[in-house]
């Protein structure tokens, strides 16, 4: 940016991709900042002091030189930045605090239109491959989009029944990188008609240790996922329980029982998953959330922060936070009770103590100490 000092919008938007980038700071972690903080430029203040109070070394920051290159490179690319806060970012992702930025490629406009995800094998029969295209474009022609992850088999599938009516891949690492390599022509197409997102910067390569957090991407955008196939240890079913934590509709299709690529739908339908034979199981089982308006009032900021808890407060109060933590994650609220010590207190020693790495977050408020 020239050695220009941002200002404004253009400052908030490249505190909020130093916060999401510095080290340590997950989602979840993101998010209790800027309730405590009010701003991410606050809260970039503090990180090295809450890391240190928290008995870690010091955390790393990103540079703002960092953050400036990373939205050249998107400029460059035709990508843009898309904050929790701004017009057009997914009411549904929003809503769940899933991701407080995502890096676009494509029509924007796709992340405002209610959305359906669909997943499974990788390694999927043709009859599953051609169900999940016709699901895809019957979906498509009820205007909805389809959301899926831009793997193999399924998901392939389920985008190119979706291309003529707008379909979004969650990619696991950068906006630009094409995982598998065999989807290039795909990936063209989809962001020519459709986007591409990310929350990786641009250039990274996808990761093992990525693809869940892609999978929490998918659910949190779509209103429900449907499973066409997926074995017992498919990740679409790692899908599936993270859309049941969200709150979201699961639509399963069933299939033979000799097929071991049926075992994770059957399984889901047990378990009470919506028997998913068209798009119309899916339509009605949407329908109540189909005629609300996907809107909700923007939060521009977070405003003026709470009053933080004292020092010698917190001095009091860390130990026995740490004693009530072990390797078995268990809900923040049972740390409250144990402790008997207010809200704001465990929020505040959890958050240190996550950015000194000495605390991981799970899916469902829970939390775990790192030994």
């Amino acid at each position: 940016m020239g050695g220009r000092k941002p200002t404004g919008a253009e400052a908030e938007r490249l505190d909020w991709l130093r916060l999401y980038r510095s080290e340590n700071v997950g989602p979840a972690t993101f998010f209790r900042l800027l309730e405590h903080f009010g701003t991410a430029a606050r809260a970039l203040d503090a990180l090295p002091e809450l890391a240190r109070r928290g008995g870690g070394r010091p955390v790393k920051v990103a540079p703002q030189a960092a953050a400036e290159r990373e939205l050249d490179a998107l400029g460059k690319l035709g990508a843009t930045l898309l904050l929790a806060n701004e017009p057009g970012f997914p009411v549904p992702l929003r809503a769940v605090e899933a991701v407080p930025l995502l890096t676009v490629k494509g029509h924007v406009r796709l992340l405002s239109k209610h959305a359906v995800a669909v997943v499974g094998a990788r390694n999927a029969s043709a009859a599953g491959r051609r169900f999940a295209q016709t699901i895809a474009a019957d979906l498509g022609k009820a205007d909805l989009s389809v959301v899926s992850g831009m793997a193999r088999g399924i998901d392939s599938a389920a985008h190119e029944g979706a291309l003529e009516t707008g379909t979004v891949a969650v990619l696991a690492g950068g906006v630009d990188f094409i995982y598998p390599p065999e989807n290039a022509t795909l990936y063209q197409r989809i962001v020519e008609a459709g986007c591409a997102v990310s929350e990786m910067p641009p250039g990274t390569q996808p990761q093992a240790s990525h693809f869940p957090r892609r999978n929490r991407l998918i659910s949190g955008m779509a209103l429900g996922v449907v499973v066409v196939e997926a074995s017992a240890r498919s990740g679409s079913l790692i899908t599936a329980r993270i859309a049941l934590e969200q709150g979201r509709e699961i639509f399963a299709v069933p299939g033979s029982p000799l097929d071991p690529r049926s075992e994770g739908p059957n399984g889901l339908i047990k378990q009470g998953a919506t028997l998913t034979e068209s798009a119309a199981d899916v339509l009605h089982g949407l329908a109540d959330v189909l005629r609300r308006p996907l809107a909700e009032p923007r939060r521009d900021s977070y405003g003026s922060p709470p009053s933080l808890p004292a020092e010698s407060d917190l001095a009091a109060s860390r130990a026995k936070v740490v004693e009530a933590l072990g390797p078995t994650a268990v809900p923040v609220d049972e740390i409250v009770r144990q402790c008997q010590l207010s809200p704001a207190i465990v929020s505040m020693v959890l958050l240190e103590l996550e950015l000194a790495g000495r605390l991981e977050r799970h899916p469902g408020g829970l939390v775990a100490r790192i030994f």
